[in-house]
């Protein structure tokens, strides 16, 4: 499971190569040999993958992978193309397109576009088994995504990192603010997204921060 793609994160994350990541590989391992676990094993570390360390510039931190058979592909909110949209990230699209006055309702929901720009798509749970929402909260994952979190805050400067929800914003204490954008919302799930999501304004706000650090703006 562990790809040399991301070596660029296990050089600034030292948690990457040590024993609690080994154990929690191990145990995900054990678990796909007897149940559906997902996403697939090329897929767990794909935010990693497609955003180094270097290269990251938004964090839009989720909490579980989709359960349901096809759709979680290794980047938080996103499912593959043909997959259909999932609530909140349909929600997230009418904000993109509230927000930024681009139609966004037609985008591939396969959000690897965004995060070939630097927008790390990060769940705090990497993996889950079919039908079993936080099947796999207690293996460990948590610990890992945490120190991933930690590192960009301490290793990076002007990043901007969106807290959608309760549990997301419950990441809050591992950023440094005077370093870093915290943006802070409501969940995008039908049931919390009209408390303050829809209208929130971040996608056009992170691009204001980035713009006035010199760097380009995310095309969302």
């Amino acid at each position: 499971m562990i790809d040399q793609a991301f070596d660029s994160w296990k050089q600034e994350v030292p948690l990457l190569t040590g024993s609690a990541f080994k154990e929690v590989d191990k145990a995900v391992r054990l678990r796909r040999g007897r149940a559906s676990v997902f996403p697939a094993e090329k897929n767990v570390y794909r935010a990693l993958a497609l955003t180094p360390f270097d290269q990251v510039k938004v964090v839009i931190l989720g909490q579980d992978p989709y359960h349901g058979n096809g759709q979680a592909d290794g980047l938080a909110f996103s499912v593959p193309d043909g997959i259909k949209t999932p609530p909140s990230l349909r929600n997230i699209f009418k904000e993109v397109a509230r927000d930024t006055g681009s139609p966004c309702e037609e985008a591939s929901t396969d959000l690897s576009r965004w995060a070939r720009q630097g927008v790390l798509l990060l769940n705090a749970v990497l993996t889950v088994e079919e039908g079993q929402a936080a099947s796999h909260a207690k293996l460990g994952w948590q610990q890992i995504t945490d120190g991933l979190v930690q590192a960009l805050s301490q290793g990076r400067s002007d990043l901007v990192f969106m807290l959608w929800g309760g549990y997301a914003r419950g990441k809050k204490n591992l950023i440094d603010a005077e370093k870093h954008r915290i943006l802070e919302a409501p969940h995008p799930s039908p049931l919390s997204a009209h408390r303050g999501f829809m209208g929130c304004g971040h996608f056009t706000e992170a691009n204001r921060f980035l713009e006035s650090k010199g760097k380009n703006p995310i095309r969302w």
